[in-house]
């Protein structure tokens, strides 16, 4: 079993963890995105932007980037790393992209923000399989003795992104969708969610 493989209930009956519906954002400012990041979205819409591969490449990557340099590289970000937190559980596997405290270190650490990208286009498929890997990065940080009140994740088809939150033994799910056609709400969504671990992680 892998986090792939994961159901809600699984996570239910495995490690106790509800799943609720919620609004988790208010309404924030924007955030105005560089020129670069616009060229870089304006050119997906000349291309043929199908696989999950382009979206991680042409939609999702510049949008982490622009974010780690608004941050002042406060995260890093690991694509197709696997995070091993027990396999004895099923809690390990490949990530598409994993959001981390930058330490300076070559290995993984301090996971924060798990971005899963939706299988046949749909977001549905996703939320599990991002459920089961924010389980994961909280035993992972667990082990590390870091303990973190709530982790994030994201499931996204480079369009459309859904947001969760992991708090304690509860999974909440952003009811409301948030769209790359506004990209300034989208960047000042994950700003928050930055500043929230940069109150906790020095």
């Amino acid at each position: 079993m892998a986090y792939i493989d994961f159901s809600l209930q699984d996570l239910k009956q495995q490690f106790g963890v509800q799943n609720q519906q919620k609004r988790l954002f208010g309404d924030f400012e924007d955030i105005t995105p560089s020129e670069r990041l616009l060229e870089d979205l304006q050119e997906v819409e000349e291309l043929p932007i199908r696989s999950e591969k382009a979206k991680s490449e042409w939609i999702v990557v510049p949008i982490l980037r622009e974010l780690r340099k608004r941050n002042n590289n406060f995260f890093t970000i690991y694509s197709g790393d696997n995070l091993n937190a027990d396999e004895s559980k099923g809690l390990k596997g490949e990530c598409d992209f994993i959001l981390a405290r930058d330490i300076g270190t070559f290995d993984l650490n301090y996971p924060i923000i798990q971005i899963v990208e939706a299988k046949k286009n749909d977001i549905e498929i996703g939320v599990p399989q991002c459920a089961a890997q924010l389980v994961g990065a909280k035993i992972f940080n667990e082990k590390k003795e870091v303990k973190l009140d709530c982790i994030y994740g994201c499931v996204t088809t480079g369009n459309d992104w859904r947001f969760m939150q992991l708090e304690k033994d509860v999974l909440w799910i952003d009811k409301k969708t948030y769209f790359l056609s506004e990209i300034g709400e989208l960047l000042a969504i994950f700003q928050h969610i930055i500043d929230y671990y940069k109150k906790i992680l020095k």
